[in-house]
Order: C-alpha cells, then structure tokens, then sequence
C-alpha cells in the first residue's frame, strides 16, 4: 500500500484523553480521502497509555502503528523515533493532548498540496493561562533576535512537512533536536496558517515553566552563537569601561587623597561584575556541555516495540547520535 499521509503522535501519560482522541482523529482523516497512517510514540508511558494504544491498534490495524520506546526520551525524540519508520509523502506531526483540533489536519494538508515544503501553525484564540501566552510571546521575540529561525508561535506541534524535509531531518544526529527549527533550516518554501486552538480534554500539560525555560535556552545556544559573542562583547565593555574607572580613581586619589567614600559603589560594581563573570561562565558551560552530549554519541531513544500490521515480529532498535 502506497501511504500519502503520516501522522504522528507522540504520547506520555495520556490515557484519560486518548479516547476522545481516537474517536475524533480517524474520521477526520478517513474524510480526507487519501491513504494515511497513523503513527503513535509512547514515550515511556506509565499510565494506561501503553493498553490503549494496543487495543486501537487491534481495531484498526491498517492504519494505525505504535512505536514503544525503551524509556522517556522527550516529546522531540519521540517525533523523530516516528519520523524514521513513517511512509507517508506527506508528514504531520499532532499533539495527543487534542487542545489541536485533529479536524485541522486537513487545513494544513491542502497548504502541503499548495508546493510549501514546511507548514507552520498559529493557535488562533489561544486557549492556555495568560502567564504561558505571554511567556511565549517573550520567548518567540528573544529566540527571533538571537537565530535566523523565524517561528511565529513555535509551542504549537500540528505542523506538516513534505518528504525532502523530513528526511533531511532523519540524517540529522544532533543533541539539539527541536523538530520545528530544524525543518525550518532544511525548508526551501515555508509558510504558516491559523488554526483553531480548544482548552485541554483532560489530564495536565506535561510541559512546566521550567521545562519551558530550558526549551527556549536549548533553541537559543542550538542554532545560534550570539549569545557567545554578547558575553564576548560585554566582557571587552566591561573591561573597558572598568579601566577607565580604575584610572579616574587612581586621579582621584593623587588629588584628594585617601577616601572612604565611594566603598559600597565599589562593591555594587564587583558583585556586578561577578554576575556577569558566572553568567558567562554558564552560557559557555552550556555550550560545552552540547559538545559533552554529542561526543558520547549514546542513543537519542530506543524503539522497545513495534505494532504495525503485517510485523512478523517485535523490533528493538537504538538511533544514535553521531
């Protein structure tokens, strides 16, 4: 069977929401009318994730596939674990959490069907608390400044990709594996469209305000090195303008003499330019660590087991970095 479309769905802890899902997501597709397949990760799920997919796949098992992976290796891994087994021409990757309506496939397969190479979306009426919205908006304007990726609202997963970008994406054996940024970099033709946002089905968002943090600071040191050259930069200011004020200390002191005034200003500066020296210090620590991560070359994930229809048996297999 010739597969036009692959959709895949990474899962964790998603038990309570993966009925709605399934009842909502293959009649949207169904109704697209072309061949499709249905591609969910269990990214080391401990819930009843694992059960429910086993039995949508015995329901409809030609056009569903699951991929169990070994332990919890993260939302973008999970992609990439689909994207290496996916058949399809066209490629859509779609949260399970359903706050992206799966009627919206369908608006992005007709921007595919147009020539784009890469479909971004825009949750339009965004339905998440206003502290997450206008941390994004932060977000999205500091990562613009700071790399040449150009996301307008990259929290948002229903996006498409064509088959030259995907594989692109597959030769790839990075640490940092921010699957929108990649395609993007690979994307000759991008574009973006609005689509319908919904609050939560149920269960929790999996991603905290820490994990966002660190989500945008992987995406600024990954694709960018300006904040390398910024700490360079401040550090030549800073010397600078500390040698001047060394210097007007020193005239300072051959012409009024010893002084006590002026001690707490002295220790403002140095606690000031402490900060600076530690802040340094981490950005450059982050990037060493990026290279610690990639020399290791230890597996991005690991398939533990695989469902698909015709699977004479289990597979178990590593991808790696190198």
């Amino acid at each position: 069977m010739t597969v036009e479309l692959s959709v895949v769905i990474p899962v964790f802890n998603e038990s309570a929401v993966l009925p709605l899902l399934f009842a909502r997501l293959y009649p949207a597709l169904d109704a697209l009318g072309r061949q499709y397949e249905i591609i969910f990760v269990d990214d080391g799920s401990s819930d009843d994730s694992v059960a429910l997919l086993r039995g949508q796949f015995a329901a409809r098992p030609q056009n569903t596939r699951v991929l169990m992976l070994a332990h919890n290796a993260g939302q973008h891994a999970a992609i990439l674990a689909g994207f290496s087994v996916a058949r399809g021409s066209q490629l859509v990757t779609l949260d399970s959490d359903l706050q992206n309506p799966p009627e919206e496939i369908g608006a992005v397969v007709a921007a595919l069907d147009q020539g784009y190479d890469c479909v971004g979306t825009i949750r339009k009426g965004r339905r998440d608390p206003w502290w997450r919205r206008t941390f994004s908006r932060m977000i999205n304007g500091i990562r613009e400044k700071t790399t040449r990726i150009r996301i307008t609202d990259q929290g948002c997963m229903l996006r498409g990709y064509q088959r030259s970008v995907v594989d692109a994406i597959n030769r790839c054996r990075e640490v940092s594996n921010f699957i929108p940024a990649l395609a993007y970099t690979f994307s000759r033709r991008p574009t973006e469209i609005e689509v319908r946002h919904e609050k939560r089905a149920a269960g929790e968002s999996k991603y905290s305000l820490f994990s966002l943090i660190r989500l945008n600071f992987d995406l600024m040191t990954g694709y960018s090195l300006l904040p390398l050259q910024i700490i360079s930069l401040s550090g030549i200011l800073i010397a600078t303008v500390s040698m001047g004020f060394f210097v007007f200390l020193l005239i300072r002191r051959l012409i009024i003499g010893p002084e006590a005034e002026g001690l707490f200003t002295l220790f403002a500066l140095m606690f000031f330019l402490i900060g600076m020296l530690l802040f340094g210090v981490g950005v450059v620590g982050e990037y060493v660590g990026r290279i610690y991560q990639q020399v290791r070359q230890r597996p991005l994930y690991e398939i533990a087991e695989t469902l698909e229809e015709g699977a004479s048996e289990h597979s178990r297999r590593s991808i790696r970095a190198s």
